[in-house]
């Protein structure tokens, strides 16, 4: 079974061209399998709602992926974390209250927006007004054109993790896990890249952890000197002899990407609507806060 966050992070080998999803020639993007399926007898519940229906009825949905700390996760039976906040923020400006639905990654991103936007799983065949956490991507939009990609909030990168007192001086680069133990998530793009690197001479020194959560507990255990893994993922399981380094990672064909929202293709008011709260919460400092609110700093979106 795919480790369920794996289309979180892993399928960034896939997209890891970041530009803009609207407005664009799509000629040379080749669909995936079965991306372009049209919806066909399915209720009007299962295919969206406008933004009228939304405010007349009081409440809005959002997908949000399952146990993916520090974005969405239960503390103490609560569902927190940045994504979870965001959506809350989203609504409220609306004027309507907010209602998440747990999701698990499925094999891809086009799965999931198909899942989780356009048409519904196979068993309950429900889908939310906005899913939380999109690659905001070229081809993956020109691939999926029964949603509409927006609501970039903010941008992630890779980092280094590590140990203050195995490393005094500097922060290690992956020439350094030659030596050293380093943790990474299974099935990741940090656990692909290291692999990768010199033909496979870092692959005795990695340790595989289920999350990056876990891995990040493994190394305060000194199980490993660093973990490999998204900035914020690493930084919301630091202490105080822990640090971050972010070195050139020669070979990584791009070390950070940008974050934003899904919608259904045929409601966009209700996508500029949630483009225009995402961008005032930027721009007055309320996402950074929210991130703030997790221990993460913010990196913001290019626009």
């Amino acid at each position: 079974m795919l480790n369920k966050t794996f289309v979180k992070v892993a399928t960034l080998l896939c997209w890891l061209i970041a530009s803009a999803a609207a407005a664009q020639n799509c000629e040379n993007i080749k669909s995936g399998l079965g991306v372009n399926q049209k919806a066909q007898n399915v209720g009007r519940e299962i295919l969206g709602q406008s933004l009228d229906d939304i405010i007349d009825q009081g409440w809005m949905s959002f997908s949000v992926y399952s146990d993916f700390k520090p974005y969405s996760f239960r503390q103490d039976g609560k569902l927190v974390g940045v994504d979870v906040d965001l959506g809350h923020l989203i609504a409220k400006d609306i004027g309507v209250e907010a209602r998440f639905y747990e999701t698990s990654a499925d094999e891809n991103v086009d799965a999931d927006l198909r899942n989780n936007v356009w048409k519904g799983a196979l068993i309950g065949g429900r889908v939310s007004n906005v899913m939380m956490h999109v690659p905001y991507d070229r081809e993956l939009g020109c691939r999926n054109e029964m949603v509409v990609l927006t609501g970039q909030y903010f941008n992630e990168e890779i980092a280094i993790a590590y140990r203050k007192d195995v490393y005094e001086e500097d922060g290690p680069t992956p020439a350094y896990f030659r030596y050293d133990k380093v943790g990474v998530e299974n099935d990741s793009l940090s656990d692909f890249y290291l692999n990768s690197v010199g033909n496979g001479i870092l692959a005795s020194n990695m340790v595989r952890f289920p999350s990056v959560d876990l891995a990040m507990a493994g190394m305060a255990q000194q199980q490993v000197a660093a973990v490999v893994g998204p900035k914020g993922q690493v930084e919301h399981g630091m202490n105080d002899d822990m640090a971050i380094h972010q070195p050139p990672l020669l070979g990584l064909a791009k070390s950070s990407w940008t974050l934003g929202v899904a919608v259904r293709h045929n409601w966009r008011p209700l996508g500029y609507t949630v483009d225009d709260v995402i961008r005032a919460a930027v721009n007055d400092g309320r996402m950074a806060a929210i991130f703030a609110k997790y221990g993460l700093s913010y990196s913001p979106p290019e626009w």
